[in-house]
């Protein structure tokens, strides 16, 4: 079930109202006090609620914002690291690459040598030591689709390396193998093809999320009901880099099934 959708109006707006105060504050050592001020609530409640909506902590939420907009500022200027460490939060460029490479899959320095983008898929998971997950992707009519990138992940956040997953040319059946027994998320995500997919930010980004999922080893999940909607400032930051790992991805898948 997707988070947020049995919310409240009010609270949703607030969430929003922090989420875009966020953005405008990345610089600054924010707490979750800082947070909950901007939507005029008390900490406890508001991190319950920001929660509830988004399905990550306002924290966790913040932190992926960070990560985001250092990506752009990589790709879009010629500052160096260690001013865009400062620019999106961090004292430590040394925490800021750290936690850079753990979220994107390779440190600042090389996503900005590498344009963005990566050549080789790495999954945290053992090939051939999981269960399966199924089902078919959906997407609105005539939504301007790219490659449809499906992994899954420990979180609700699209980051380092998922324990497994594919790459579809467009909606329809699709067949997850490899993932580890334990619980975890389905997330997706499909840029036009004429965008640039590093960049995500104010492009027509479609996205979906399932979970939490049970898996076993010996017994197939499915058939699951994967639905892609249009991005919402609600939605936690796209930051795994794959764009050239889709497309190798699903070049690869071709030649495999027309041999």
């Amino acid at each position: 079930m997707e988070s947020g959708t049995s919310a409240v109006p009010t609270i949703v707006e607030a969430v929003e109202r922090s989420i875009e105060t966020m953005r405008q504050n990345l610089s600054e050592p924010l707490s979750i006090d800082d947070i909950a001020g901007f939507a005029m609530y008390s900490k406890f409640h508001f991190s319950r609620e920001f929660q509830r909506v988004t399905g990550v902590s306002p924290g966790r939420f913040l932190s992926a914002m960070r990560i985001r907009e250092a990506k752009r500022l990589l790709l879009t200027t010629d500052l160096t690291v260690t001013a865009i460490s400062h620019m999106v939060g961090y004292s430590s460029v040394g925490t800021f690459s750290s936690r850079f490479s753990g979220s994107v899959g390779i440190a600042p320095s090389t996503y900005r040598r590498l344009n963005g983008f990566v050549h080789s898929v790495k999954v945290a998971g053992k090939r051939g030591s999981g269960g399966t997950v199924y089902g078919s992707v959906t997407a609105p009519e005539g939504a301007d689709l790219g490659l449809i990138f499906l992994g899954i992940f420990p979180t609700r956040v699209p980051e380092g390396k998922p324990v497994s997953c594919t790459v579809l040319p467009f909606p329809g059946p699709f067949e997850i193998t490899d993932v580890p027994a334990g619980t975890w998320f389905l997330l997706g995500h499909s840029v036009p093809g004429h965008a640039c997919e590093a960049l995500t930010e104010e492009q027509a980004v479609h996205v979906g999320s399932l979970g939490p999922l049970e898996v076993r080893r010996d017994a197939p999940l499915g058939p699951t009901d994967f639905r892609l909607r249009g991005m919402r400032i609600l939605d936690p930051p796209i930051l795994v880099a794959l764009q050239r790992v889709r497309s190798e991805a699903f070049e690869a898948d071709a030649v495999r099934a027309a041999g």
